[in-house]
């Protein structure tokens, strides 16, 4: 089937509904219906703020819905994709008791469980089999809150959808979960060209047996809706003839399906009226909120979203996806949108979308900001606000207009987007909280950032602008640098390109615009366009402590925390008190890896010195892509090698060279196109080539083995 030709805008749209619902119905999560209308009677919009919480949250069901969905792409996004290379996906973007799932237990967490099956080698749908795990475990609420993807990939096509999301559920889930699952991707995928609700709901269960327990309880609540105007009325009989007695569990299917179903008839096609009833229900309100406002999203597009209060300018398209690919953490609406939107191209056999020659910030969809926003310092108080806008004349359709407001000496306005966590506060919030947000930066030093800006005709003066970040340093406070200004007159355009500077081996945590002028000058500037390219240049080693640190015993912290831990000593990785090494790796069993930076580092080449003190064997990893997909150098006792880790281990090179323990050795790989080239102290011992060419980029790893090595010197260098 073909695309069809809103298919972007309408994805955009799905995804912003999905984020959303979790946003709006997170903080209540797990509340009755009677302790919601107790305390804040229906549900209207969002009420983190009562309950002191942030808005944009790190959530299962956002991690897994943009998450697990990668399997097609990382395997080639074949139509005939299995359960089990699914599974594997699983294996490598999911870090054990850290990231994406609830880690509750074995026999107690439904994906938990699945997950260990899947460490065991037990594959899929086994994996997830009601033989395996039991009748009640098999069939909780996770196959369908991170199933809304499924759908998008597939739009019109539900059966597609329904075949794809049985595959995807089958990981973790069997009976009725799986059918449940299958009904909430059909309707994802059929909202896209079905616009009456009752329509959508008949072609979406007509794909699951009509005596499963999901399809009799569908007609059964569109029988009490028939019936009875008042939703509230229907959800009491669905509490007595679906309640949580009846299908036990942390969190059932059954029950929430049942509200998912509630929400779309009596939401009366109103996105706003539909979160209403689907939040104000209660039960697992973040994973049912998610997957009708994706359905709604789609159905009414951005101008239904846009229909009743301002749901999207408070989270301004902000993502937390904390996987073991920790490049891909601080993302945004439009970004995730579109690689859904490239999945379903590929699966097609279509040419990838890449609106402004691919630049990671475009704003090409009405509305989108892509986590931009105005500073706050107090030079920047009320000087900016922003809004998407049309820019005749410029490429592109669409532009970020930045509106800047009586600038003068010390008043200056910028506007920026976080490329890394962006305060201790956030990163404790969710340490406590479970769902914790492992993220290294996505823009480094020795990167180069390109930006093109047009002033508008209307502007009365000149301004001067530049690029500019903020990055931590040895106090873990911010400190801004910033490129070199350039003026910029009415209705002229101007194309800025800065080389990152070093920042002390401290991770960047956003990147902006910054706007001066005099006089009180106020007007517009349109940013069409951000991106950067190059690898880094950066030193990765532990930053020095200032004098006030030194004095406070104070540590700095987010050089670590730029750090995907994926192994046994976790963040314990440095021991400033006792060695002198900056990385201490520990992993008990098995292969542990420490792992930095993004897909979109290519050549490149990585040096680490490295000190075995009991292992089995270590070393470093490029191109990493999570834990099951990278290239590395690994010395034990008996030999050095150079591996492609992708669905198990092949060597591409190795010799009979080892290396012995408390010795230490500078250890460096390069890599270039497919080639891959292992030094240690300084001479080439090895060279490969990946015929498959299989990792195309990746970030860096420190690798231990069932053992304990300290690592020094780290760096990345770009060839």
């Amino acid at each position: 089937m073909t695309l069809p030709p809103d298919y972007a805008e309408r994805v955009y749209a799905g995804a912003l509904g999905k984020m959303i619902g979790v946003y709006l119905g997170r903080p209540i999560e797990g509340w009755s219906y009677e302790m919601i209308m107790k305390r804040f009677g229906e549900i209207n919009y969002y009420v983190h703020e009562a309950l002191d919480q942030p808005l944009i949250v790190t959530d299962d069901d956002l991690s897994g819905t943009f998450t697990f969905v990668r399997a097609l792409p990382d395997y080639g996004n074949s139509p005939n994709l299995t359960p089990a290379q699914i599974g594997q996906t699983w294996l490598n973007y999911i870090i054990e008791g850290k990231t994406i799932l609830w880690w509750g237990g074995i026999g107690d967490v439904t994906e938990h469980t699945a997950y260990l099956r899947l460490k065991d080698g037990i594959q899929p749908p086994r994996s997830g089999s009601i033989e395996l795990n039991g009748p009640v475990m098999a069939q909780q609420i996770g196959s369908q809150i991170f199933i809304d993807s499924w759908g998008m990939i597939a739009p019109g096509d539900p059966e597609l959808a329904a075949d794809l999301a049985r595959r995807a559920a089958s990981v973790s889930h069997d009976g009725e979960a799986i059918y449940g699952a299958q009904v909430v991707a059909a309707l994802v995928a059929q909202a896209f060209v079905e616009a009456d609700t009752n329509k959508l709901i008949d072609d979406a269960a007509a794909l699951i047996p009509a005596d499963s327990i999901i399809y009799r309880m569908i007609e059964q609540v569109r029988a009490w809706h028939a019936r009875q105007p008042d939703w509230h009325q229907t959800l009491r009989q669905i509490d007595r003839e679906y309640n949580r007695e009846r299908y036990p569990g942390n969190c059932h299917i059954v029950p929430n399906h049942a509200r998912i179903i509630l929400a779309l008839l009596y939401g009366d096609d109103d996105f706003q009226k539909s979160m209403m009833v689907v939040n104000t229900s209660g039960f697992d309100t973040d994973c049912n909120s998610g997957n009708v406002g994706c359905i709604m999203g789609i159905m009414k597009g951005l101008a239904g979203l846009d229909a009743g209060p301002d749901w999207r300018g408070p989270m301004a398209d902000r993502l937390y996806l904390p996987t073991a690919d920790g490049g891909s953490a601080i993302s945004d609406a439009l970004g995730e949108s579109t690689k859904l939107v490239n999945i379903a191209r590929g699966m097609r056999g279509l040419a990838p979308h890449k609106p402004k020659d691919g630049a990671r910030y475009h704003f090409s969809l009405p509305g989108s900001v892509q986590g931009f926003e105005p500073e706050t310092a107090p030079e920047c108080k009320n000087t900016a606000t922003i809004e998407n806008v049309p820019a005749p004349g410029k490429s592109g359709d669409r532009s970020l207009a930045i509106r800047f407001h009586r600038l003068a000496a010390g008043r200056i306005a910028r506007v920026a987007t976080l490329t890394f966590i962006p305060s201790k506060e956030i990163a404790d919030y969710f340490d406590e909280r479970g769902y914790r947000l492992l993220a290294s930066p996505t823009l480094y030093p020795g990167q180069v950032v390109r930006a093109r800006l047009a002033a508008d005709a209307a502007n009365a003066d000149a301004v001067t602008l530049r690029l500019y970040a903020r990055h931590y340093n040895e106090d873990d406070a911010l400190e801004i640098i910033g490129s070199e200004p350039v003026e910029l007159a009415p209705d002229a355009e101007a194309k800025l390109s800065w080389l990152v500077p070093q920042t002390g081996n401290q991770p960047i945590a956003c990147i902006g615009i910054e706007i001066a002028g005099e006089h009180g000058a106020s007007g517009s500037v349109y940013l069409d366009r951000l991106a950067w390219d190059g690898a880094p240049n950066i030193s990765l080693n532990r930053p020095t402590i200032s004098q006030a640190g030194q004095e406070k015993r104070k540590r700095p912290v987010f050089w670590k925390k730029a750090w995907i831990y994926a192994l046994d000593s976790s963040e314990r990785f440095d021991s400033w008190d006792y060695w002198t090494n900056a990385y201490r790796l520990i992993q008990n069993q098995g292969r542990g890896l420490l792992m930095q930076g993004t897909r979109d580092w290519i050549d490149y080449q990585f040096a680490a010195t490295a000190m075995p003190r009991v292992c089995e064997a270590g070393g470093i990893a490029v191109r990493v892509q999570g834990l099951q997909r990278y290239y590395a150098l690994l010395l034990d006792q008996d030999r050095t090698r150079i591996v492609r880790v992708l669905d198990g281990e092949t060597i591409l090179a190795q010799n009979d060279s080892g290396w012995s323990v408390e010795q230490s050795y500078a250890l460096k790989l390069i890599v270039a196109g497919n080639r891959l080239s292992a030094f240690v102290n300084g001479e080439q011992t090895l060279q490969a080539i990946d015929p498959e060419n299989a990792l195309t980029g990746g970030g860096i790893a420190l690798i231990a083995q069932t053992g304990f090595i300290f690592f020094d010197d780290v760096s990345v260098r770009p060839l």
